[in-house]
């Protein structure tokens, strides 16, 4: 930027024409953007006269735009700069390499291995001739102690390995989420004028001088000023922060911005600024795209803190409005306006961003609470192991054999120390599972990938997951479940019906000429029909569908439209009415030659009729069209193509004779009346052939398909009764937007929750909708409390007015082809086909990432449970831990980085959509894998023990226990670690199934990663057992033992046909784990800081209004109320403002208890008893009880609750069911 504006005042000031070759500078352009309004308008006239004197002294013209000419285009890039903002610079790889060495349990590591390495290098003078105990061995030969420093400098060597496997996954990761951006940002085409041709080019391409075309719901991807418009409006908030959308017109205001929005309206802009000159470049310029995003935290903070205080204004509907999704945030991302006022206040402002931004989907918080739980035992035992270590050694040394410490002896001593803390580290080491978030960004990166060729370009990592737990689709109709071809096959004109398009000689020739200029000047020129691009093919649809086909039916009446469009080109139109959604209709004025006026409007047929006064009748003159015609109309004409499911559009038209004057053009209504209706056509749009069975599909996975569209009632009851969304005999309901808000609204106009709860579930079409229908339907569901589970939704949409809805929504898909640049903005996921067959593969993938986690889960932890009893055991019993360092690093080594890759790219299968959603607090690990972890778990122990206490004799060799301190490796140890690392390898095949399936291996040659790296482990550990030697402390085996170990492997696919024989409801004392966090789990100091951090998913904390509680006896009440108070004394500093999360959580924590005896049936569906073996219709699955509602007092006093607590107890097991007399005992109180 800077080098820029450097050489244009360079140049300025060496030439006196200015930029040699333009009439204007950088410098004088970028202080011509920086006005506003009149002042620009002021400042264009004073320097250049008007636009068009601009548009001359940039070389470019107003109606043909530039030459095109490569070398001028290449002139203006070096001039004025490219539309390109230079990205954020990748962290490099020994950045990656270097936070890779930040890991705690490494850096211990190093120190002993250094610690370890000096030490051995340290001959004491004569620690020979003393005894130093006989702990310190019997003679060592030479060779011996001089191989002492292997094993430090194994740990090193090993400690690299891991970091740079870290180092260069988080690199591969980095640039697969660039590619994907740039990807994205590739997309993204902007339609301009050069050499006279309307052409689409990529933003980046665009440059100063461009004349491009602007229309609703584009982005603007540059500043320029206006030259021509229609009823243009641009909503300005990312900018300015002001929500009003600002009118732009040639005469007041004529600066466009780059980073708006487009509301209403078109027009074409010369472009003035690109990139880094461009006034979102230059907001981009001061956060630094090149610092961190350091200082964006601070603003988020500041910014949750604002939510808070706005919060408390707002208790909208009763449901906590704390359910956000928590996006990714960036200072000069684009922000969506709410469309309802009452919801601003919580609604939008979790910003969505371009950048990458480190988020924490759901999985990732639960995984990050597993692994940090694991990780604390793991802590534990490492810590006990050293200590128990450290004391058997020194009351064997100095108490028993009652030796002096001996000066010389220190070395030794210490050495042992040593020695004793690299087991505890190396148990530390396998404990902790630092493969889990590599699995995670594995996974997922892998299923972005792949999502790709499936057509969903997955804009947020977290999408991808949320989308497996979806229960809701909210889709749009047109171009989603239907082709978005649109052609016309019925039409009402000169008073005759036709089922289909009629021949142009049938028709009066005034009538048809009339329609075709009506259908020409009156459809966005932006819209126009192309021929195929292959021979034979059908002809391609450009811009808005709806009029693509009245173009056609222009077409098929014989008539060029382009004609009539270069005889009347847009500078020519008087005014253009654009269309929007309040509207509903579009109209374009013609001023003609004698100075009176006709106005050609299009639109909703039902709204446009009652519009009409006269229709045109077979003679081609008008005759009165009363409101008994249009009844008769309506049920005559209307309905019957409704009900074939065909969109109906009105044409009519209106003149403004002379001698009434001009109209007042800003009068609207007025305008838009006593018109005369030409035609009435019926425009069908074919169901995509796909879309039925991808219905199917998700109706069978638990997701319910609802339709929310613009058109009318009749037309989508037919189309969602040909996608199967309605089935004979279902009961179920359709409604239309006016109806729909009259039965959500109460008496004073405001939206009641309650009222939604009544209509959501059965609702399944809703037409005639608004945006904020749509809107309103998404955040209803999603704040809906009827069902036990939190419903997940997701949304489609193409236009602009979907943007807030695609922003509430959990999961939000935007149109790649037909949506708009603010829909795109808004979404989680872009369709790049358009198609809803594709929203099914997503979901495919969402819950294959979510299994894939689980089955890298299940063999992790049986892995860490065997490896850490091992080590542990065996160094209290025989003071040296069975499997050595460098050995767990490398089992650490398998089962974190390579079963991570191997398990976490599993492809998925149809198999997946069988099942119902998981929800948001279903466990990662079900009772059906901890039974498998568990029961492997024990048989590896069972061997492991065999072998180490009693190996020597079933194989008949020298014992491996007790060995002095650089003894020789033994086959004893060996035989043990390779069997240890078999019984991985074999169990790792075992994991790739979690639901207790039979057959582990079906399927397995489809995933070519897994049988690599299967394969790949196995070769490398023949090599290190065989040829290890020192370093690994291993000794060659000959094949008798090989097959032995190979055996002992095997007996765990064998085990586990065992335990899935096992049923899991039999086993009552398994517990699930890893579920989203629960409340009292969280410190009271931590839950300040949480607040901040927009990382952690609410709803996950949420876990529900219906939260089920175990009472454990009284004790659990106390810490309750110490929670409660500790919320209360953490709330000062915010003056008693409630958090969010306090009152949705602890209160009604409290007001609901829910008891349940241990072995009585519950009575609600719980989570952790509903797996996926027991889905068979047992008792507790058939009553499930709503949970009661939350109580009307939302504050969470200590007080209030303790007496909930104390009156409870008095009705044992049975959950406080609305009808009890304890439910309206709390509602009361």
């Amino acid at each position: 930027m800077a080098n820029n504006s450097y050489s244009g005042v360079k140049n300025s000031v060496a030439e006196p024409n200015h930029d040699g070759e333009f009439g204007c500078s950088l410098k004088d352009l970028r202080s011509l953007m920086e006005l506003r309004g009149a002042e620009g308008l002021f400042k264009i006239q004073e320097s250049y006269a008007d636009v068009n004197g601009l548009c001359s002294r940039l070389k470019t013209s107003p109606v043909d735009g530039l030459s095109g000419q490569p070398l001028d285009i290449d002139k203006r890039k070096e001039t004025f700069g490219q539309n390109f903002i230079p990205p954020k610079k990748p962290k490099t790889f020994l950045q990656l390499v270097w936070e890779a060495l930040q890991d705690v349990t490494l850096i211990i590591l190093e120190v002993a291995a250094i610690v370890s390495l000096g030490l051995s290098f340290y001959k004491p003078p004569d620690s020979e001739s003393k005894n130093c105990g006989n702990a310190a061995g019997g003679v060592e030969d030479e060779g011996e102690a001089d191989a002492g420093w292997i094993e430090g400098a194994a740990i090193l060597l090993s400690v690299v390995c891991v970091v740079l496997v870290t180092a260069f996954n988080d690199w591969s990761k980095e640039k697969q989420f660039r590619g994907l951006q740039s990807r994205i940002e590739q997309e993204q085409k902007f339609t301009v004028v050069r050499g006279g041709q309307v052409i689409p080019i990529p933003v980046a391409e665009i440059v100063v001088g461009d004349i491009a075309q602007i229309k609703y719901g584009d982005l603007l991807p540059a500043d320029g000023v206006l030259i021509q418009g229609n009823d243009l409006k641009i909503d300005e908030s990312s900018l300015t922060g002001e929500s009003d959308h600002v009118k732009k017109s040639m005469e007041k205001d004529p600066m466009l911005l780059s980073g708006t929005h487009v509301m209403e309206g078109s027009g074409k802009m010369v472009v003035t600024a690109v990139g880094v000159n461009s006034q979102t470049g230059i907001i981009f310029t001061l956060l630094g795209a090149g610092e961190e995003d350091d200082d964006d935290e601070e603003e988020k903070k500041k910014k949750e803190k604002e939510k808070k205080k706005e919060k408390k204004n707002k208790k909208q509907d009763g449901a906590v409005e704390n359910r956000k999704k928590a996006k990714a945030q960036d200072g000069a991302a684009m922000e969506m306006q709410p469309l309802n006022s009452d919801e601003g206040a919580d609604g939008e402002e979790k910003k969505k961003s371009n950048l990458p931004k480190k988020e924490k989907s759901v999985l990732q918080g639960k995984l990050t609470k597993l692994a940090v739980q694991i990780g604390k035992a793991g802590l534990v035992m490492s810590a006990i192991t050293v200590i128990i270590l450290v004391v058997l050694f020194v009351v064997d040394t100095f108490w028993v054999q009652g030796l002096p410490w001996e000066k010389e002896c220190t070395p030794v001593y210490i050495q042992f120390f040593v020695k004793f803390f690299i087991i505890g580290v190396t148990v530390l080491v396998v404990a902790v599972p630092e493969g889990l978030p590599l699995a995670v960004t594995i996974s997922l990166a892998y299923s972005v990938k792949k999502m790709m060729k499936d057509n969903n370009l997955v804009r947020h990592l977290d999408a991808c997951e949320t989308m497996g737990n979806a229960t809701a689709i909210c889709s749009d109709k047109t171009g989603t479940l239907t082709m978005n071809r649109m052609k016309v096959v019925q039409v009402h004109i000169a008073d005759k019906f036709y089922k289909k398009v009629p021949e142009p000689d049938v028709v009066p020739a005034v009538i048809v000429d009339l329609l075709t200029l009506g259908i020409s000047v009156n459809c966005a020129y932006t819209t126009k029909i192309m021929s195929p691009e292959k021979e034979g093919g059908l002809n391609r649809q450009v811009g808005n569908k709806t009029e693509c086909a009245l173009l056609g039916f222009a077409l098929d009446l014989k008539k060029d439209y382009q004609a009539i469009r270069n005889e009347i080109p847009e500078e020519k139109l008087y005014k253009v009415y654009t269309f929007n959604s309040v509207r509903k209709s579009m109209s374009t004025v013609l001023k003609n030659a004698d100075g009176s006026f006709r106005m050609f409007s299009k639109g909703a047929s039902e709204i446009l009729l009652k519009k009409c006064f006269k229709i045109l009748t077979a003679s081609g003159e008008s005759k009165v069209f009363r409101p008994r015609d249009r009844d008769d109309m309506v049920k005559r004409v209307i309905e019957p193509m409704a009900s074939e499911g065909l969109r109906t559009i009105c044409l009519a038209y209106r003149d403004f004779p002379v001698s009434e004057g001009e109209p007042d053009w800003d009068n609207e209504n007025e305008i838009l009346s006593r018109l005369t209706c030409v035609c009435v056509v019926g425009i069908e749009d074919p169901v995509r052939p796909e879309v039925p069975d991808a219905i199917k599909k998700c109706q069978r996975a638990g997701i319910t398909v609802r339709m929310v569209t613009g058109d009318n009632l009749n037309t989508a009851r037919a189309i969602a009764a040909k996608c199967g969304i309605l089935q004979a005999g279902d009961d179920f309901l359709c409604l239309e937007g006016k109806e729909f808000n009259r039965r959500i609204r109460n008496e004073k106009g405001e939206i009641e929750q309650e009222r939604i709860d009544k209509i959501w579930p059965k609702l399944r079409v809703l037409a005639r909708s608004s945006p904020t229908d749509k809107h309103t339907l998404v955040k209803g569901i999603i704040d809906s409390t009827v069902l036990e589970q939190r419903q997940v939704v997701a949304v489609t949409g193409d236009g602009t007015n979907d943007g807030p809805a695609l922003k509430k929504a959990d999961v939000g898909f935007a149109m790649g082809i037909a949506g708009t640049d603010v829909a795109k903005e808004a979404s989680d996921i872009i369709l790049t086909d358009d198609n809803f067959s594709s929203i099914v593969k997503a979901v495919m993938w969402g819950r294959n990432v979510y299994d894939s986690i689980s089955k890298f889960l299940q063999f992790q932890l049986t892995v860490n449970v065997v490896a850490v009893i091992v080590a542990f055991t065996g160094a209290c019993i025989t003071q040296d831990s069975p499997l050595k360092a460098v050995q767990m690093l490398w089992v650490n080594l398998i089962m974190d980085t390579f079963a991570s890759l191997a398990l976490a790219t599993e492809p998925p299968t149809e198999s997946l959509l069988l099942r119902k959603p998981y929800g948001r607090n279903k466990p990662l690990i079900s009772r059906t894998m901890m039974k498998n972890i568990l029961g492997h778990g024990v048989y590896q122990l069972t061997i492991i023990f065999t072998l180490l206490f009693a190996g020597e004799k079933i194989f008949d060799i020298d014992s491996g226990r007790n060995a002095p301190l650089h003894a020789p490796p033994s086959e004893h140890y060996t035989i043990v670690f390779n069997t240890f690392v078999m019984m991985q390898l074999f169990n790792e095949i075992n994991a790739r199934k979690i639901h207790g399936e039979r057959n582990v291996f079906e399927g397995i040659f489809n995933n070519l990663i897994f049988c690599t790296i299967v394969f790949g482990t196995f070769v490398i550990q023949i090599v290190i057992v065989q040829f290890g030697g020192k370093p690994f402390s291993c000794v060659g085996l000959n094949i008798e033992q090989w097959l032995w170990c190979v055996f002992l492997g095997f007996g765990c696919l064998l085990w586990g046909q065992l335990i899935s024989s096992v049923p899991t409801s039999r086993l009552k004392f398994l517990k699930s784990a890893g579920h989203g966090t629960q409340k009292e789990e969280i410190p009271d100091e931590e839950l300040d800081e949480l607040d901040d951090m927009e990382e952690i998913d609410h709803a996950e904390r949420e876990l529900r209004r219906g939260q089920i509680l175990w009472f454990r006896g009284l004790n659990r009440i106390q810490t309750q109320i110490r929670v409660v108070n500790a919320f209360r004394s953490s709330l000062s500093p915010y003056e008693g403002l409630e958090k969010p999360e306090s009152r949705s959580s602890i209160h009604n924590f409290m007001t609901h208890p829910e008891f349940r005896i241990e072995d009585s049936e519950p009575h609600i569906p719980l989570i952790d008893d509903t797996d996926a073996e027991d889905d068979a219709p047992t008792k507790r699955n058939a009553t499930p009880t709503p949970p009661p509602p939350p109580s009307p007092n939302q504050n969470n006093n200590a007080v209030d609750s303790g007496i909930h607590l104390f009156l409870d107890p008095s009705k044992p097991a049975t959950p406080s069911t609305p009808g009890s007399p304890m439910h309206s005992l709390e509602t009361s109180l």
